[in-house]
């Protein structure tokens, strides 16, 4: 896998062995990012980060800081590998996490930017919920769901825009309070 721009554009990383986990494809990851615009400085939540993509592309356009939380012991290990080898590992802080535990046990911790991309086949909309309240007012909420799902309302947040790339949608939402 490779980051599509910014100062490590074109860098290779590696993700996790088996099936687990489902990277996004670079068209998406290229759309996201330019649907989210400027990131310079900013914060980011990375939940299910499976092979730490979606940091990894943040940090190469300007986020600060990205966290990244996945169960799997064997995504977590990657992230952490790629993150050295990509010279990157003070900005990407990776967690080996239940994402609903960790929200349970992290309350007050707040990002400018959530970018959730769960396993299609546990889609959860209550789980996705939970996680509103770590974005700060004006955040960007990011959902990767599966195209044949619909769009979700999410209590808290509006939804201002959606983006189809083939079997994945992005359904962008923005905090008001």
């Amino acid at each position: 896998m490779r980051i599509i721009a910014g100062s490590l554009g074109g860098r290779q990383f590696d993700a996790p062995k088996g099936h687990r986990t489902h990277p996004m494809s670079e068209k998406a990851r290229g759309g996201l990012f330019s649907a989210l615009g400027d990131v310079e400085g900013l914060t980011l939540l990375d939940a299910f980060a499976g092979s730490g993509a979606l940091s990894f592309e943040a940090v190469s356009q300007g986020v600060k800081h990205a966290t990244a939380i996945d169960i799997d012991i064997s995504a977590i290990t990657t992230v952490v590998n790629s993150a050295v080898k990509l010279g990157i590992k003070p900005q990407v802080k990776a967690i080996r996490a239940n994402v609903s535990g960790w929200s349970d046990n992290n309350p007050d911790v707040k990002f400018d930017i959530i970018i959730c991309d769960p396993p299609f086949d546990q889609f959860k909309v209550q789980l996705i919920q939970k996680l509103v309240k770590h974005l700060v007012k004006n955040g960007v909420f990011v959902v990767n769901m599966p195209s044949s799902s619909g769009e979700s309302e999410i209590q808290g947040l509006k939804m201002v825009k959606t983006k189809v790339y083939g079997d994945t949608t992005l359904v962008f939402y923005k905090r008001l309070s």
